[in-house]
């Protein structure tokens, strides 16, 4: 019976053969199926094996060696860098102190800055100049570099000081400034000033808002919390760092609900610009609403106590503080009717204008004007001073309509404006004003990003 089936097994093997030989594609395609449908079988199998966690375990360790023991990589220098850093001089600098401010830590740079003629004339004790400072990674000076404007020539000085192996050399040279433009915004918190300051608006730029907006706004008395305001200017730039702002194109302010704008218009090369609202009307008033760029009252039209004869009496003009020296303009075209030195006046100047109007300015250190001569509105004809009857520097200003005394600043704001864009100009202004309202737009979306 054994030999029986051993001998149909070899004979169906031998019929398996012959199959497999004539059919390896079914063959493989079975085996295939049969392995993916036992594969279930198979996981079930291995679940049974024993826990992971229960089978021994061995460490194997082997000896691995240090990078940093390395010689091929001692052999390598370590990549050096510079460093940079920028300031602006101090009047009360010395070649140390400078130094110490820029992080140069650099006795052979100290020295030769303290022997250098071009350094000592130029930089040291000159408040207000930028400076920037090249080092090495070990703070030695690789080389000093000072930016300044002299002069309104349109050009800037520019002093390098430079190390050339272990000696350094200093020269002077002369480029032009090139012209930037900057956009910002503030909000009135307590005062003009404080504002711009907060903001980083130069100071120069505050006064040319004041000027241009003083016809229509009282900055020593209107001014409210939360009235907004933005500016476009000029920068004046050296290496592409500004060094001095310029004039203020286009600006904007919200003052107790009511929106006044300006932008800077000139119709023709020869001709002389202005400022104007985006609608094309001019700014310019007859009158200046003040004698001084934008300065603090002391004391305005109105009855007082006089500080020298200590009695009440009507104060009948305008004092404005300033320091002596500072420059006294005429608030309009006119004559000067008289300059010289007359009684508590000290030193005044009378100026006669149109319609009966007369200005008078007085208190002045120096008088710039003689009798008879014609003055235009902004030219300077003195300067503050403290003559006469004064307690302190400042300028007392008045105002007369038929020998009547007026409050200055109403009249100046009462007074008749300029005449408009010419029609001829009117295209090129639309375009200008169409650009700055974007961007005076976009003045205000810095201007809200700051407080945020």
């Amino acid at each position: 019976m054994i030999h029986g089936l051993t001998t149909a097994s070899l004979a169906l093997l031998d019929r398996l053969s012959q199959t497999a030989q004539k059919h390896p594609r079914r063959i493989t395609a079975a085996i295939a199926a049969l392995l993916l449908t036992g594969g279930g079988g198979a996981f079930a199998v291995a679940s049974l094996g024993p826990d992971a966690s229960e089978l021994p375990t061995k460490t194997v360790s082997y000896p691995v060696e240090s990078l940093a023991e390395n010689l091929a990589l001692e052999s390598l220098d370590a990549p050096g860098f510079s460093l940079y850093r920028s300031e602006q001089t101090r009047s009360s600098d010395t070649a140390e102190s400078l130094l110490q401010r820029m992080g140069v830590a650099d006795p052979a740079a100290a020295a030769f800055l303290r022997s250098d003629n071009a350094v000592r004339q130029n930089l040291l004790g000159r408040a207000g100049r930028l400076i920037s400072a090249e080092t090495t990674d070990d703070h030695r000076l690789v080389r000093l570099t000072a930016r300044w404007a002299p002069d309104d020539s349109g050009t800037f000085r520019r002093l390098v000081v430079e190390r050339q192996d272990e000696r350094f050399s200093s020269r002077i040279e002369t480029a032009p400034l090139t012209k930037g433009t900057r956009l910002a915004g503030g909000v009135i918190r307590s005062s003009l000033f404080a504002a711009t300051d907060a903001a980083n608006i130069p100071d120069g730029v505050a006064v040319q808002v004041a000027e241009i907006f003083s016809g229509n706004i009282d900055f020593h008395r209107s001014l409210r919390k939360e009235d907004r305001f933005a500016v476009v200017y000029e920068t004046l730039e050296a290496d592409g760092e500004p060094l001095r702002s310029g004039r203020v194109l286009s600006t904007e302010f919200r003052n107790n609900g009511k929106t006044h704008q300006a932008v800077w218009f000139q119709e023709t090369d020869a001709s002389k610009g202005a400022y104007y609202t985006l609608e094309g009307e001019s700014m310019r008033r007859a009158y200046l609403a003040s004698p001084v760029e934008f300065s603090r009252v002391t004391s305005g039209f109105k009855m007082r106590l006089h500080p020298i004869l200590q009695t009440w009496r009507a104060h009948l003009g305008t004092d404005y503080a300033a320091p002596t020296g500072t420059a006294v303009r005429t608030v309009g075209d006119g004559v000067v009717e008289f300059a010289g030195v007359q009684n508590g006046f000290g030193n005044v100047i009378f100026v006669k204008h149109r319609n009966q109007h007369v200005t008078v300015y007085a208190h002045l250190s120096r008088i710039d004007v003689k009798n008879g001569q014609s003055v235009s509105q902004g030219q300077t004809v003195g300067a503050v001073g403290s003559t006469g009857w004064a307690t302190g520097p400042h300028l007392h200003f008045e105002f007369r309509i038929n020998g009547q005394h007026q409050d200055p600043q109403t009249i100046a704001q009462q007074s008749e404006a300029a005449a408009p864009v010419s029609a001829s100009a009117r295209a090129a202004f639309d375009r200008l004003a169409s650009a700055m309202r974007i961007q005076l737009s976009s003045a205000e979306l810095i201007q809200q990003a700051s407080a945020q």
